[in-house]
């Protein structure tokens, strides 16, 4: 009697997804340009500091649970690094959202799409101040080209209204933050080596902590929180989509293909943000679109792929 043969062990579909870096950095830009949409649309009803700072409190008490096991087992190396990380919490949690959502109040979407576009440069630009890692031609030239798609959606393929954009001191706030989430961005790598949900629960809590004071401060100026439905709504997708999912994945796409290879996916924000403008607000598809589309997906898939081995 012959044996059965050996059945295939299941899938597993988190396993899966944790090892997919593309996926992982496409649904990040994602909730991201959900979160640029909704921070202007809500900057009357919810105070900047005030919504970072319940933000990042809440990604830590959502994700706690999980994350204690590793918490405690990775106590020993968070504690041995403690200035990364607190560094790594200023500048990627505490400052660069802040700053971004205070930034919302003084300028428009279109103005805080097109700085996000720089993202990739920053990004570049730390890595090599640092590091010296530089760019390689396939990475230059991604960015060339998603960022002209970028920019041929956003400017509805009329490139001389740029001349027509005017920038104001929310401009310049948005901007700060993206030179700060550059920093982190190419800081990451080199981070203690730990479970990621360590990694998200103890920076999220410490970035935080740090914008209490100035919580205070902005409530004892008169901005306080407008209990209604828009709020309740704002604190509910923000806590889950651009905070717990897309900091965890963008921390783990980041650790597998590096900063300059991810740095490219920052494109991706005004393109899905255009998508929702269709998709929820009517807005007609147009050639201009579909270029631009094009021209991003393109430029990503070119600066993302990894370069070929050298002998």
């Amino acid at each position: 009697m012959t044996n059965p043969a050996p059945v295939p062990p299941a899938r597993d579909p988190i396993g899966w997804i944790n090892n997919q870096p593309y996926l992982l950095l496409s649904l990040t830009s994602l909730f991201w340009a959900g979160n640029i949409v909704l921070a202007r649309h809500v900057g009357d009803h919810v105070p900047p500091i005030t919504l970072t700072t319940i933000r990042w409190f809440g990604v830590f008490l959502i994700l706690l649970p999980f994350a204690w096991p590793h918490l405690k087992r990775d106590w020993p190396v968070l504690r041995a690094h403690l200035p990364m990380l607190l560094l790594l919490s200023a500048i990627g949690f505490a400052y660069n959202n802040a700053i971004s959502y205070w930034a919302m109040q003084y300028t428009q979407a279109l103005n805080a799409l097109l700085i996000q576009s720089s993202g990739p440069l920053f990004v570049a630009m730390w890595s090599l101040i640092l590091f010296g890692v530089r760019l390689t031609g396939a990475q230059l030239a991604g960015i060339a080209i998603s960022l002209a798609g970028v920019l041929t959606i956003i400017l509805r393929g009329d490139f001389s209204a740029l001349s027509s954009i005017s920038f104001n001191k929310g401009d310049v706030m948005f901007a700060s933050s993206l030179v700060s989430f550059g920093l982190y961005s190419a800081l990451l790598p080199r981070r203690p080596v730990t479970h990621q949900l360590s990694l998200i629960s103890f920076t999220t809590c410490c970035g935080a902590l740090m914008l209490v004071p100035f919580a205070a401060w902005e409530f004892s100026a008169g901005a306080t929180l407008k209990f209604d439905f828009l709020t309740l709504a704002t604190l509910g997708y923000t806590l889950i989509f651009p905070s717990a999912l897309a900091y965890t994945f963008f921390n783990r796409g980041l650790a597998l293909i590096g900063p300059n290879r991810a740095a490219p996916f920052f494109h991706l924000v005004p393109v899905f943000g255009s998508a929702m403008a269709i998709l929820l607000l009517g807005e007609q598809l147009r050639l201009f679109h579909l270029v631009g589309y094009a021209l991003v997906l393109a430029g990503v898939i070119i600066a993302s792929r990894r370069a070929s081995a050298r002998p």
